[in-house]
């Protein structure tokens, strides 16, 4: 009986173990694919673990009233503290509280390159796309380069830095943004893949509440968890994007979040928004 008891004791112990290794395996490949985008933020969007968590984190004093008119939202902008905002980071105010949460957009991006259309549905990124209008309407990323293109696993094309202007590249590169912040929405978390070719996602650092105005086009479907919000679809430009990703990249970021600078630059020349017709 003994040695019966020994032997289930030591089952047991192996299945338990066993568990623990996969659970582990599953963790390690989750924060793998989250470090392309989520740690690479703390490259692509601004010294992001500390200005930006620092802006999520206790400023719910600041939140505007909850209450919205019909066909509206109440959207909450989080503003980083200007003792903690770089160079990096332009001013342009913040968007109206209340957005529609009704109607179709065209977002538009006139490149050296010839222009790349989404079209944004703001039934289910309402406050993210009145960010882009409201970005749009102050020129916050005209003249601005493309600053990263990932050409193995996530398959991503990555914009949005106000900073990433000028010939030549500088190390600040991929840190710049708004001096507020938004919570994630729209995160596709029943689709397989979640972010299929053809999306236009935003970056974020990692953290809840991070997103800003940087942003990714996927030309090819990517593993990346669901944690990253869905502003759109592309419409037209595609073959632009996929001119950019078969240059490849310079390998700039390859230590760390993964890919580099694109060898053809691409620039936004001019961005709008606008309500999309018909």
């Amino acid at each position: 009986m003994t040695s019966t008891r020994e032997r289930q004791r030591a089952a047991a112990r192996a299945r338990l173990e066993r568990e623990m290794a996969e659970r582990a395996a599953r963790a390690r490949k989750r924060r793998q694919t989250q470090a392309i985008v989520g740690a690479g933020a703390a490259l692509l969007l601004v010294v992001a673990g500390s200005v930006w968590l620092a802006a999520s984190i206790g400023d719910d004093d600041k939140k505007q009233d909850t209450a919205a008119a019909p066909g509206f939202v109440q959207c909450t902008w989080t503003e980083v503290p200007k003792e903690q905002r770089t160079k990096e980071i332009k001013d342009v105010g913040l968007p109206a509280a209340q957005q529609p949460n009704t109607g179709t957009q065209t977002l538009t991006f006139d490149t050296n390159l010839g222009p790349i259309t989404a079209k944004v549905d703001r039934s289910v990124a309402p406050c993210t796309a009145a960010s882009f209008t409201h970005l749009a309407s102050k020129g916050f990323l005209d003249n601005t380069k493309c600053h990263r293109l990932v050409t193995e696993g996530i398959k991503v094309l990555q914009c949005g830095d106000p900073s990433a202007t000028g010939k030549g590249w500088r190390d600040t590169d991929g840190t710049g943004g708004p001096s507020y912040r938004m919570a994630e929405e729209n995160l596709p978390t029943d689709k397989r893949p979640p972010y299929p070719e053809g999306v236009i996602a935003m970056a974020n650092s990692g953290q809840p509440g991070s997103t800003g105005s940087q942003f990714f086009i996927v030309y090819g479907d990517s593993p990346l968890d669901a944690n990253y919000t869905v502003l759109g679809n592309i419409t037209g430009g595609m073959d632009i994007v996929n001119q950019v990703a078969k240059a490849g990249d310079d390998g700039a970021y390859a230590k760390q979040a993964g890919g580099g600078h694109p060898k053809k630059e691409i620039v936004i020349e001019k961005m709008t928004m606008s309500e999309a017709q018909g």
